[in-house]
């Protein structure tokens, strides 16, 4: 076969499962492809440039995590709403840091019903433009203060070099977006929102953060600063999992978005957005999926447990699957949800009762990273047991167990909350053993040389030529400037690069 023939059947070929996992140490960003098809979570789509198809286990995990940050949002006084997608292009040039920042990534729309527009529209990148123009029609007065939505969108960047979940031209996410009547209020809901994203990132992904500030090379197109959430993934680079800015005044400026204070004055809005997007997604695969597949935590999971029953005739047939739907409706009843969630989450099963060996099912479910496994024959009916093994060995379970059927219907939330909380032990453990503090630059090449990367701890002396030349020629770059509890304590000390003073030690990564 041809060398390009063979190219075209290899890209036909990619959204199809069934074929062999690289292993990490191999080739990380194949097994992070390979990953992703043999779990059935997406693939490209090929007809239009940088885009992504979500298959249904793809998009029901996103559904998981959408579910559980949007129950977190209402419960802080946040009310959805939704906006246009397409944004007058004027509205873009309005605040300059803005149109700047994202001038490079932008779709324009030119025609429309066979006719040239009066005025292009942009296919939305992030929308503070136009939501900042309809909050100048919103509030009136320091009564309609705080005004707090969220949105739940599609958004468009038109990006060179793509990656599904990661960096894709179309992607999915929400974007917070709130106006308040001083910046002590606006400072604080930053910290609330970066809180809230913290939590959900270790307690529903089971994926440890850094909280920390960008720095002003780093930070949001427009924003007087930006917060970010960054997570270790296994091949020792950075991904930044949520952002949470203070926009200050400067589209309450651009937009004209005053208020009449308590006192009788006018002044502008002070204003924030934040968001997260299906980058988490990618966040999940590279925190805790192995070289055998997909592994998932039960709160991200759609399927929690799947039933495999075996049998030789129809007679143990019907046995074994009443048996097992017998299981699957008292798991049915059983909620994950902590207490006070706004949500239930109730265990989901899936009883695999296809045409195929065993064997190939085990094989299916263990690459779509479902934390639990039952197989179920005659013989277990015959000692009124189940064979449970979970996903990965850790203290939730180590290889096949046979366990008695009440007692596993009766343990399986403390045996999946286990699960859940080994997997973010796992992936602390892993953060903590790749942090490192560096002192000297032949040190800081050595752990970046080539593809290689870490979580390093260094001193910077705060400018931005010295921040640039280090992403040129190493491609580092400073992920965040550490909240406090989350990175070392203030210290003096000498930058890294440059030998220059330095306050303190900021984290240093490669970055997805």
């Amino acid at each position: 076969m041809k060398q390009g023939a063979r190219a075209e059947q290899q890209e036909d070929q990619v959204g199809k499962a069934g074929g062999k996992i690289t292993p990490r140490e191999t080739d990380y960003p194949q097994w992070y492809q390979d990953v992703i098809r043999e779990a059935e979570l997406a693939e490209p789509a090929k007809v239009v440039k940088g885009c992504m198809v979500i298959k249904p286990h793809g998009y029901a995990i996103w559904e998981k995590l959408q579910r559980d940050l949007d129950g977190r949002f209402k419960a802080t006084g946040h009310q959805n709403a939704y906006f246009p997608l397409l944004v007058p292009q004027s509205f873009i040039t309005k605040e300059a840091e803005h149109v700047e920042g994202f001038s490079p990534e932008l779709a324009v729309v030119t025609h429309a019903g066979g006719e040239k527009l009066e005025e292009p529209y942009v296919i939305r990148p992030t929308s503070e433009t136009i939501i900042g123009y309809f909050f100048s029609r919103w509030i009136e007065s320091y009564r309609d203060l705080p005004l707090l939505v969220n949105q739940w969108a599609n958004v468009m960047r038109w990006e060179k070099r793509t990656r599904m979940f990661l960096r894709t031209t179309e992607f999915l996410w929400q974007e917070g977006h709130t106006a308040h009547s001083t910046h002590e209020e606006a400072q604080a809901e930053v910290m609330r929102m970066l809180d809230v994203y913290g939590d959900f990132a270790e307690q529903v992904m089971a994926m440890p953060v850094i909280r920390g500030i960008k720095t002003d090379s780093e930070r949001f197109a427009g924003a007087v600063q930006t917060t970010c959430i960054e997570a270790l993934m296994q091949d020792g680079k950075a991904l930044q999992a949520g952002t949470s800015h203070d926009l200050g005044q400067n589209f309450g400026k651009a937009f004209n978005v005053m208020f009449q204070t308590e006192a009788g004055g006018r002044d502008y809005v002070w204003q924030t957005s934040w968001g997260v997007s299906t980058r988490l997604v990618g966040g999940v695969i590279m925190t805790h999926a192995d070289d055998s597949g997909l592994v998932l935590p039960p709160r991200v999971a759609p399927i929690h447990v799947v039933i495999v029953p075996i049998y030789k005739n129809d007679e143990e047939r019907s046995q074994v699957l009443a048996a097992a739907e017998s299981i699957r409706a008292q798991l049915a009843d059983v909620d994950l949800a902590p207490p006070r969630s706004r949500h239930r989450d109730f265990i989901e099963v899936v009883i695999d009762d296809r045409d195929l060996r065993p064997g190939n099912k085990f094989y299916m479910w263990e690459r779509k990273g479902v934390p639990v496994r039952v197989e179920l024959g005659p013989k277990d009916l015959a000692k009124g047991q189940v064979c449970v093994k979970m996903r990965v060995d850790t203290a939730a379970g180590r290889g096949k167990e046979f366990i008695a059927q009440n007692e596993f219907v009766a343990t399986i939330k403390e045996r999946l909350d286990r699960f859940q909380d080994e997997l973010l032990r796992i992936a602390r453990e892993r953060l903590q053993e790749r942090s490192r503090t560096i002192d000297t630059w032949d040190e800081f090449l050595a752990a970046f040389a080539g593809e290689k990367s870490t979580f390093a701890w260094c001193h910077w002396d705060g400018t931005r030529e010295t921040e640039a030349k280090i992403k040129e020629q190493t491609r580092v770059t400073i992920r965040c400037i550490p909240l406090p509890g989350h990175g070392p304590a203030p210290e003096e000390g000498r930058c890294v690069f440059s030998g220059n003073p330095s306050a303190r030690r900021v984290l240093m990564a490669k970055a997805y």
